[in-house]
């Protein structure tokens, strides 16, 4: 039996988070889903210009936070597949108008009717009425980038870093390709922003440049 071919995002891998020095390298080269959910206004492109170039401040408490999350993504995970048949992922990809615009979705699915489905998980502890506005700009982000249809976005509340219900919660997200155009717009901006100019690009090469042996 001949390879079934490849879906069209499965043509457009640039690393794979397992190596994460590489993708960490990768992501670091252009607009990430993290990036895009920033992307509220033209005001909010200069502050994500200046964490692309500096770097993010640490919050207060914000590292017991990011690694309850590692540590419950890999059990909501498990809920997702097997309710929802989603595969974990840990895949980075970019966009098939712009190799600068990457995602890496949490989880995917492909229907029977051949449409791309993804997934998105969070922890949070504070119960959300509906899906934050920046989550939403981060699932339009990674749709736009993979070419799919909606997202599955899963979240668990905890309290105090105890998860509240026996279940995760989720709902679907549909894309929206009017909010992915002014993303992909602010998304250009910030690329400009944070463009090495050419006075820079003169610096570093005379900085690098090899003396002339006396």
């Amino acid at each position: 039996m001949a390879p079934r071919a490849k879906l069209p995002h499965e043509t457009r891998i640039v690393a794979d988070s397992t190596d994460r020095v590489a993708w960490l390298r990768a992501r670091s080269q252009g607009i990430t889903a993290t990036d895009a959910a920033k992307l509220a206004t033209r005001t909010s492109v200069k502050s994500a210009a200046w964490e692309k170039l500096h770097g993010a401040p640490r919050s207060f408490g914000g590292s017991r936070y990011t690694d309850h999350g590692r540590e419950r993504e890999p059990v909501i995970a498990a809920w997702a597949a097997r309710e929802h048949g989603m595969l974990h992922s840990s895949l980075l990809y970019h966009a098939a108008s712009d190799r600068r615009h990457l995602a890496t979705p949490d989880g995917l699915r492909v229907t029977d009717r051949g449409v791309l489905e993804l997934c998105e998980i969070k922890t949070t502890s504070k119960p959300w009425r509906a899906v934050p506005r920046n989550y939403l700009r981060q699932v339009w982000w990674q749709q736009y980038v993979l070419g799919a249809e909606r997202t599955l976005i899963v979240w668990e509340q905890h309290e105090d870093f105890v998860p509240v219900g026996a279940e995760p919660e989720c709902r679907w997200v549909d894309r929206d390709d009017d909010q992915i155009a002014i993303l992909v717009q602010l998304a250009d901006e910030l690329l400009e922003a944070i463009r090495p100019t050419q006075a820079h690009v003169q610096e570093a090469r005379a900085y690098y440049r090899p003396s002339v042996l006396a």
